[in-house]
């Protein structure tokens, strides 16, 4: 596999192509913003066209292809991601920056999900039900949609994209991938393994490109799902497009995630908790824990205290040193834009127990680095309690009782991932139940959700629109249902007794 720096082609089809277009752009790695990872193109209407063509010719032949057939393809692809895992993880943090033990979490997850939906391609099951009438029988099948557009994010560029490619491709759809031009080659790898594991020609392709590209995709009319992930900004302009084409539309989009931290709650488990839930991954994942809204109690001082001094033993640097724990932002826009949340807590009278700042000096030079950062005095009102950062930012809330946590937790436009850390099983069941998010964990961070079984991804409320990654669930964005009525009666006889 190619990891030097090199000029780069769309797969289309499963071809190498060359866009029409004469522009790149150029992916640099986040740690050492002197290593120059490759240039992409900037795709166009053109080369859309030119992958949608090929796509239906497949969509012929793939459609009708055994679901158990399809799900051989998955699992041979599993097996060349395994043996190559070191390999893809080490291109992961190269241009996401996210320490290598993540990396190589993510490639594992990729695994898991087309072991998984290999699986599925003997479970896509419909139902049978009584008739009103004598002697009929109702059945409901699953059949694919047709061209999927699956737009992906910069922050999981592996396990996104398969969260979406693997459901599609075992219901017997054609995709399309745009991954995002921050971290454009995982995808583009992704791709690659599965034509190595016997995909058919023109069931999948990677096209490069920019926002406007990902509009283009959404625009096609021969495009009958688009699935993205994203922000709410953009999720709204995409629902708006595909409503108005009357397209099957799935939106992954943001959070703003909160642990609650009752009075009885262990405090080093919740320790662990905080920690990993708000600083892994540099704090990039919808799901990571921004917020810690902690009941007041004879411990809860001391253990801001505590918390504070353990961010600021966290290791920072290179993803690909395997003592690090925190990486760097994905781009320099980023981190500024991280940085300003933390200047307005401040103007607003939060309090900086740790970080807050750029880190300089040596190798932190090279690259997108910011202190992990934690801030106190935070009111429920106040901007860092309510919008999404996206970086490496914990607000605390301190709050009196079960019930106020509750209306702080749940005082977001967004509802992805909410949790609760109490030794009380009543009262985490009450906020399981009441916690308006689509995901909850009781005596865990916001983060780890799998990808199997009933372990559905999304979000409630601005979040997305319903939709739901990962498990079972998934499967209803890329199949439709179909009703077979089968008349079994003497219709001859029957007319007679009519």
């Amino acid at each position: 596999m190619q990891t030097t720096a090199m000029l780069y082609k769309n797969n289309i089809g499963g071809t190498q192509t060359e866009s029409s277009s004469k522009d790149f752009f150029e992916k640099y790695n986040p740690a050492d913003k002197n290593e120059l990872l490759g240039k992409f193109p900037k795709s166009n209407q053109k080369d859309l066209d030119e992958a949608v063509n090929h796509a239906k010719k497949a969509f012929e032949i793939w459609k009708n292809t055994p679901a158990p057939k399809r799900a051989e393809i998955l699992y041979r692809a599993a097996e060349i991601t395994k043996e190559q895992k070191e390999e893809l993880a080490k291109i992961l943090t190269k241009e996401t920056g996210k320490p290598i033990v993540e990396a190589m979490g993510e490639i594992q997850e990729v695994i898991d999900t087309y072991l998984f939906f290999a699986g599925e391609g003997r479970r896509i099951y419909g139902m049978t039900g009584q008739s009103e009438l004598h002697n009929k029988s109702i059945i409901t099948i699953r059949q694919p949609v047709g061209i999927c557009g699956l737009i992906t994010a910069w922050n999981f560029p592996s396990a996104v994209p398969s969260w979406k490619v693997a459901p599609a491709l075992i219901s017997g759809n054609v995709v399309i991938l745009k991954p995002s031009k921050d971290a454009p080659l995982s995808g583009y790898m992704l791709v690659e393994n599965l034509y190595k594991a016997g995909l058919p020609k023109g069931c999948a392709s990677v096209l490069f490109g920019s926002g406007e590209f990902g509009d283009l995709i959404v625009r096609h009319p021969e495009i009958k799902i688009v699935s993205i992930t994203g922000s709410v900004e953009v999720g709204k302009m995409v629902y708006e497009t595909c409503g108005r084409m009357l397209k099957k539309c799935a939106l992954e989009l943001g959070g703003k995630n909160a642990i609650v931290a009752l009075e009885d709650a262990n405090p080093d488990l919740l320790l662990e908790g905080v920690l990993w839930g708000a600083f892994g991954t540099t704090g990039q994942r919808c799901t990571s824990t921004s917020r810690l809204i902690i009941q007041k109690s004879s411990w809860s001082d001391s253990f801001i205290e505590r918390l504070a001094n353990a961010a600021k033993k966290l290791v920072i640097g290179n993803g690909l040193n395997e003592k690090t724990q925190v990486g760097p932002l994905i781009t320099n826009s980023h981190r500024d834009s991280v940085h300003g949340f933390t200047e307005r807590a401040v103007r607003e009278g939060g309090n900086v127990l740790c970080g807050g700042k750029f880190l300089t000096g040596g190798e932190y030079d090279k690259g997108n680095y910011y202190e992990p950062t934690i801030i106190s005095n935070i009111k429920p009102s106040m901007e860092l309690a309510v919008k999404e950062v996206f970086g490496p930012v914990l607000a605390v809330i301190e709050v009196k009782n079960f019930e106020e946590a509750l209306q702080v937790a749940n005082n977001t436009e967004y509802g992805l991932s909410l949790s609760i850390y109490t030794k009380d099983i009543n009262l985490a069941m009450q906020a399981a139940n009441r916690f308006e998010s689509g995901i909850v964990y009781i005596n865990a961070p916001t983060i780890g959700a799998e990808c199997g079984g009933a372990a559905a991804f999304g979000g409630w409320k601005f979040t997305g629109n319903g939709t739901r990654e990962g498990g079972v669930m998934a499967l209803d964005t890329y199949t439709q249902h179909k009703t077979i009525y089968v008349d079994y009666s003497n219709k001859l006889q029957r007319a007679q007794i009519d």
